[in-house]
């Protein structure tokens, strides 16, 4: 099963650190502008949703955390041309963790997950209640 809202602000920022280049594709920058307009749609109706996305592009790493949950509270799991357009600006900008299945996340269940790489975490579990 797939994260929409994670797999939809990884394509976010990887197209606008890709999109945004001259040395980019046509392709490349034509998949994120597709992308960011669909994205901006889904958050039209979410107050201060566009000074997320627009922020997001600035600085994805500070970014990412507002702009999951503004996708996730935009219901972005029920928009499937939303996730299409993602996956492919993923496609496209990294074929080789797509071919990977890098974007093809399923969590459900799990404690302590982090996606993605180069994180730093420190995960502290302990026991259930006995309530």
């Amino acid at each position: 099963m797939v994260d929409p809202a994670a797999v939809i602000a990884s394509a976010l920022g990887a197209g606008g650190a890709l999109g945004l280049r001259d040395s980019a594709s046509s392709a490349v920058r034509d998949a994120y502008a597709a992308l960011k307009a669909l994205a901006a749609k889904k958050l039209a109706s979410r107050p201060g949703a566009d000074v997320v996305l627009a922020r997001h592009e600035e600085d994805p790493g500070i970014w990412r955390a507002p702009l999951l949950d503004e996708l996730e509270k935009a219901g972005v799991d029920r928009d499937g041309d939303l996730l299409a357009a993602a996956q492919a600006l993923l496609a496209l900008a990294d074929e080789t963790g797509t071919r990977e299945g890098r974007y093809f996340v399923d969590a459900r269940g799990s404690q302590g997950v982090v996606i993605g790489e180069y994180n730093n975490v420190r995960n502290v579990f302990r026991p259930p209640s006995a309530d």
